[in-house]
């Protein structure tokens, strides 16, 4: 596909998968440019760039064209934050108050706007509202997003990888935190990413599926078998 990338954007927004496809194939010098700032902290480079394609598909998905902002420097911070949020909740990066403040701001703003419009509003509405840069926003928004971490329920049947451990007290749901960290690591390359795409960053199968080039059929059968070595290692 030889289209300008404006045009890939557009058919990308659209559910044109195959021009997302394309968008993060033409885009990998600068996923892997950002991903490279995280790399000696404990994460297999792999796993940050796939972290960092997550974060360029949100940009994707949210960017306005119409604001007059280039796409890179909208989807820089959005490629960033996506790495640091994984960060932060592996305990390795911390957001700051004013961050987490103008991210407050930023998701009222929003809550407003959907109100009063009666639909989700564009970046270039929410720019205006806020009276914040879009990188700004995307910067704001990404690195503060919710941890979903082991509550998150996921799958058909609701599953959260807390209902793997037991109900003691503090300590042992400590001990039993690092244990199933412990265990997430004894699965293989692909759950591994399965597990944390979906309970942690709280993906669908089917964002998952495409970030990770199989079929939702094949993610689902994944997850299962990765759920059951979980619990039977724990």
């Amino acid at each position: 596909m030889s289209l300008p990338q404006e045009e890939l954007l557009q058919s990308a927004q659209s559910g044109d998968r195959e021009a997302a496809e394309t968008l993060v194939i033409r885009n990998s010098g600068l996923i892997w440019s950002v991903a490279r700032r995280y790399f000696g902290r404990g994460v297999d480079p792999d796993d940050l760039y796939q972290l960092g394609c997550l974060g360029f598909l949100k940009a994707v998905e949210g960017f306005d064209p119409e604001y007059g902002t280039q796409f890179s420097t909208y989807a820089v911070p959005k490629i960033a934050g996506e790495i640091r949020r994984f960060l932060r909740d592996d305990g390795t990066v911390k957001v700051s108050r004013s961050l987490k403040e103008r991210s407050a701001a930023i998701r009222a703003a929003r809550e407003r706007l959907t109100n009063a419009l009666g639909q989700e509003p564009t970046l270039r509405q929410l720019s205006a509202e806020t009276g914040l840069l879009p990188e700004e926003i995307a910067a704001a928004e990404t690195a503060t997003g919710t941890a979903e971490s082991i509550q998150k329920r996921n799958g058909e049947d609701g599953v959260a990888l807390e209902d793997i451990l037991t109900d003691g007290g503090m300590e042992d749901s400590i001990v039993e935190r690092i244990a199933l960290k412990e265990a997430i690591s004894c699965l293989n390359e692909r759950e591994q990413m399965v597990i944390k795409l979906r309970y942690f960053h709280g993906l669908t199968q089917d964002k998952t599926s495409k970030i990770l080039g199989v079929s939702q059929v094949q993610i689902s059968r994944i997850e299962k078998k990765a759920l059951t070595a979980l619990r039977n290692c724990i």
